[in-house]
C-alpha cells in the first residue's frame, strides 16, 4: 500500500468566552462526522499562513486579520501521513459558519473529547490546556 502524504494548516479561534470553534468533518471514509479544527490542504507553492487564510475563508467564511504558529505535529495513520501546522487565529470578520454544509460547535476547552475530534487534532488539546 502506497502511504499518501498531505501538508494541512489549521486554524484554532476562540471567542470571547474562551470556546473554540470545531467543525464536523464530512467526507467519504472513516473521518466522516468526526470534529476537527477548521483548515485544510496546503496548496503547492503555498505559505500555510496562505493556506489557513484561504481555507477558513472557504470553509467557515471568515476573513482572518491574524492569526500566530502555535504547534507543528506529524501524524501518521495507516494509509497517510499527515504534517499539520496549527495557528491560533486571534482576530478575524465575519461569523463563522458551516459553507460547506458542516455543523460547527463552540466548545470550552475543558469540554474539548479526543474521542470526538480527528486522531491528529487530538494532541493539540493537551498543548492548549499546558498553554491556558
Amino acid at each position: 500500500m502506497r502511504v499518501r502524504h498531505f501538508h494541512v494548516a489549521a486554524g484554532i479561534l476562540r471567542d470571547a468566552s474562551g470556546r473554540l470553534l470545531i467543525t464536523e468533518r464530512l467526507c467519504d471514509g472513516p473521518f466522516n462526522g468526526l470534529w476537527e479544527f477548521p483548515g485544510g490542504k496546503i496548496a503547492a507553492g503555498e505559505s500555510p499562513r496562505d493556506a489557513l487564510y484561504r481555507e477558513l475563508a472557504e470553509e467557515i467564511g471568515i476573513e482572518i486579520r491574524s492569526s500566530r504558529p502555535f504547534m507543528e505535529l506529524l501524524h501518521e495513520y495507516h494509509d497517510r501521513t499527515v504534517n499539520l501546522e496549527f495557528f491560533l487565529v486571534t482576530d478575524w470578520h465575519g461569523d463563522p459558519s458551516g459553507l460547506e454544509g458542516q455543523q460547527i460547535r463552540w466548545v470550552a476547552l475543558g469540554e474539548l473529547d479526543a474521542g470526538q475530534l480527528l486522531p491528529a487534532d487530538a494532541p493539540v488539546i493537551a498543548a492548549l490546556l499546558a498553554d491556558a
